[in-house]
């Protein structure tokens, strides 16, 4: 009797392209054919998270609402201007902040620091009476404001605090929100007697604003220490200004 000679195929991935389910099913293994039967999932692409305050629970995570790759860019815009308002309209109103405001001002972003020390850093160089004078006034804002920054910072660390370099950097910013229209007032008004009167009720607003939430990031028996420097900070700024 003739015994079939097997054919060779040329084509390397012939042997694995023939074997399938229905191979799998001649060796009698019925699991193995679920196995290789069942759909391979689409893989899902990682979520990209803004702000610095991302909190990842028990429950499953949301991918549709933290994915921001696919969205339209205006779209990115105005999520981002909705937070800043969110932030000053916490700021403005800190006798009756709660705690989803101030939680959102855990959830740290700069462009708000960014817009408000550019339009402080320009006040006063308006206001400057020479040229020299007023790149000097525009870049104190920036360096005041990083340098209060990494000063509170350290202190609420050394004070056995829970916090970071941006998200104080972001809380400090919005805080002068007060100062930067006191600021912008006081150049409107040209008084000496008003503008004293404006840097006053800014600093109160800025430092009142401030404090609940540096408050939450120390001890409750260190809170005046964790305090200090914010104050200090408010001060220097409204120093400036006057």
């Amino acid at each position: 009797q003739e015994l079939a000679h097997p054919t060779i195929s040329n084509d390397p991935l012939s042997g694995i392209t023939t074997m399938g389910v229905a191979d799998l099913d001649e060796l009698g293994n019925p699991e193995a054919v679920s196995l290789a039967s069942q759909p391979i999932p689409n893989p899902v692409s990682a979520p990209s998270f803004q702000g610095g305050s991302t909190n990842f629970g028990s429950g499953d995570i949301d991918v549709e609402r933290h994915c921001t790759l696919g969205e339209p860019v205006t779209e990115t815009i105005m999520r981002d201007l909705r937070s800043i308002k969110e932030k000053l309209v916490f700021v403005m109103r800190p006798m009756k902040s709660s705690e989803a405001g101030a939680h959102r001002l855990k959830d740290w972003d700069l462009w708000g620091p960014l817009i408000l020390c550019l339009a402080l850093g320009m006040i006063l160089a308006a206001e400057a009476p020479t040229s020299n004078q007023a790149s000097y006034a525009f870049a104190d804002v920036f360096v005041i404001v990083w340098v209060g920054s990494a000063v509170v910072t350290l202190n609420a660390l050394l004070l056995e605090g829970k916090v970071s370099f941006f998200q104080t950097v972001c809380v400090l910013g919005y805080c002068l929100f007060p100062l930067v229209v006191a600021a912008f007032c006081a150049m409107l008004m040209r008084i000496d007697w008003l503008k004293v009167v404006f840097v006053a009720l800014g600093l109160t607003w800025a430092a009142s604003a401030s404090a609940g939430f540096v408050s939450e990031l120390v001890p409750l028996e260190r809170k005046l220490l964790g305090l200090y420097p914010v104050w200090l900070f408010y001060v220097a700024i409204a120093w400036m200004i006057l």
